[in-house]
C-alpha cells in the first residue's frame, strides 16, 4: 500500500478498521474478565480486578514504548529514501531486543512480588486473595502480553494491519468464550478468567509471528551497529505513548487509595467499572492514533504536507465521533453499563449513576488528548507529546486527586474532567502551531 501516492481516504479507513479491531479486542480482554468475574463473585470480584488493573497498564505500556517508539522511526526512514532500509531494520532489531529484556524483567518482578504489588495498588485483606488467584495463570505467560503490543505496532507499519487485527481478534474471541467456560462451566471463578486471558495472549502471539515467514515481510533482524543510539531514539519517541498507559496505572493506584480513604468499597467497585469503560474509550483513541501514525510518519519523511493535513482532518472527525458516543452513553445509560459488569446491590444502584455521569464528562476530550500524543510523535515532536502525556497522566490529575476530596469527598470524580480540559487547551494550541508550521516550511 502506497502511503505517499495512494488514495488517502481508503488507506486511512483500512488502517482505522484494523487498528480499531485490535483496540476493541484488547479492551474486551479486561471488560469480559470484569463482567464475568463481577457476575460470578459480585462487587468484591470487580474491586479485585480494579486492583489488578495497574499491572496491565505497566505491561502494555512497556510494549508500546518499544513498539510505537520504534515503529514511528521505522516508518519515517522508509518514507525518506529506499537506501534507509537497513537503518529501518536496525531500529526494528533494537526494539525487539528491548522488548525481550523488558518482558523478562516484568516477568520476574510480577512473579516474585505479586502480593506486594497488589497491596501497593490498593488491595485489602478481602481483595488480596482474589487478585492473587486471578494473576496465578497469567504469570506463566507475562512476556506474551508485552511482545504482542510491540509486534502489533510494527505489523501496522509494515503493511500488515489486517494480520495484527486477526491475531488480537482470535486471542480475544478465545478469551470471551474461555471466560464463560472456565468461570462458570468449570466453576473456577476468578482464576478461570485469568486462565482464559493467559491462553488468549498466547494465541495472539502465535498468529502475529506468521508475518515473519511471509514474502511481504520487511522486518528483518540485523546486527545493530548503533544499538544504544537507536535505543535512546526509540525510548524518547515512544515515551509519551508508554507514559499514557503507565499513568493510567498510577492514577488507578491513586484513585484506589483515595476512594478507600473517603468513599469505601462500594465506590471502589463502581470505579472498577469506570476503569474498564475508560480503558475502552482510551482504546478507541489509540485506534485513531495508530491508524494515523504510520501514514503521517511516512509522509512526514517524504515532505508531503497536504497528505498529512488530510489525515489530520479524518482523524479529528473520528475523534469527535468517539467523544460524543462515549459521553452520551455515560450520561444516558449509566446503569446499563453497571449491569454489564455485575448484578448491582442497592448501595451500588444508589452510587453508580452520579459517579459514572460525572466521570463520563471527561470522555468528551479524552480521545483528542490521546490522539494528539500520536500526532506529535509522528511529526518527531516528542517534547510536546511528553508534556501532554505527563500533564494528563500525572501532574495535573495527580494534584487534583489529592486536592479535590479536601473540598468534598465526591469531588474526587471531577478530577479527570478538569484535567482533560486543561490538557486539551495546550494540545490544541500546539497542534495548530505545528500544522501551520508544516505549511510554511513546504
Amino acid at each position: 500500500m502506497d502511503f505517499i501516492k495512494g488514495n488517502m481516504k481508503s488507506i486511512y479507513l483500512k488502517y482505522l478498521g484494523a487498528a480499531f479491531g485490535s483496540a476493541l479486542i484488547t479492551s474486551i480482554y479486561s471488560i469480559v474478565d470484569m463482567a464475568m468475574v463481577g457476575q460470578y463473585q459480585g462487587p468484591d470480584g470487580t474491586a479485585a480486578l480494579a486492583v489488578v488493573a495497574p499491572i496491565w497498564n505497566i505491561i502494555y505500556s512497556l510494549g508500546l514504548l518499544m513498539g510505537i517508539g520504534g515503529a514511528v522511526i521505522f516508518s519515517t526512514l522508509k518514507g525518506q529514501d529506499g537506501h534507509k532500509a537497513y537503518e529501518a531494520q536496525e531500529v526494528f532489531t533494537v526494539s525487539l531486543i528491548g522488548s525481550v529484556v523488558l518482558a523478562m524483567i516484568s516477568w520476574i518482578v510480577i512473579i516474585v512480588f505479586d502480593q506486594q504489588l497488589l497491596m501497593l495498588f490498593g488491595a485489602r485483606e478481602s481483595l488480596l486473595p482474589l487478585g492473587l488467584e486471578y494473576l496465578k495463570p497469567i504469570q506463566y505467560v507475562i512476556p506474551c502480553f508485552l511482545i504482542n503490543q510491540m509486534l502489533a505496532s510494527y505489523l501496522r507499519n509494515d503493511n500488515a494491519p489486517t494480520l495484527a487485527t486477526i491475531g488480537v481478534l482470535l486471542g480475544g474471541v478465545f478469551n470471551i468464550f474461555g471466560d464463560y467456560f472456565f468461570v462458570f462451566v468449570m466453576d473456577m471463578g476468578i482464576a478461570g478468567a485469568g486462565l482464559a486471558t493467559a491462553m488468549g495472549a498466547v494465541i495472539s502471539t502465535i498468529v502475529m509471528l506468521i508475518h515473519f515467514v511471509k514474502k511481504e515481510n520487511s522486518l528483518k533482524i540485523v546486527p545493530p551497529k548503533h544499538f544504544f543510539e537507536n535505543l535512546q531514539k526509540i525510548t524518547v519517541t515512544g515515551f509519551s505513548t508508554f507514559f499514557i498507559d503507565v499513568a493510567m496505572g498510577i492514577l488507578t493506584i491513586f484513585f484506589n487509595r483515595q476512594i478507600m480513604k473517603y468513599l469505601g468499597t462500594e465506590a471502589l467497585s463502581v470505579y472498577g467499572i469506570i476503569v474498564n469503560i475508560s480503558t475502552f474509550v482510551q482504546c478507541c483513541a489509540y485506534s485513531v492514533g495508530q491508524a494515523s501514525q504510520p501514514i503521517i510518519s511516512v509522509n512526514y519523511g517524504a515532505h508531503q504536507v497536504s497528505r498529512i493535513q488530510l489525515v489530520l482532518k479524518y482523524a479529528l472527525l473520528t475523534v469527535a465521533f468517539f467523544s460524543l458516543l462515549w459521553t452520551l452513553l455515560s450520561l444516558l445509560t449509566p446503569m446499563l453499563l453497571v449491569s454489564i459488569f455485575m448484578t448491582p446491590t442497592p448501595e451500588i444502584t444508589t452510587l453508580a449513576p452520579q459517579i459514572i455521569r460525572c466521570y463520563g464528562l471527561s470522555f468528551l476530550l479524552l480521545p483528542f488528548n490521546i490522539f494528539s500524543t500520536y500526532y506529535f510523535q509522528a511529526l518527531l515532536q516528542p517534547k510536546v507529546s511528553f508534556i501532554v502525556a505527563v500533564s494528563r497522566g500525572l501532574v495535573v490529575s495527580g494534584i487534583l486527586i489529592y486536592i479535590l476530596p479536601l473540598i468534598r469527598p465526591d469531588m474526587l470524580w471531577w478530577t479527570m474532567v478538569v484535567t482533560e480540559i486543561v490538557v486539551a487547551f495546550y494540545a490544541g494550541l500546539h497542534m495548530f502551531q505545528y500544522t501551520r508550521q508544516l505549511s510554511v516550511e513546504s
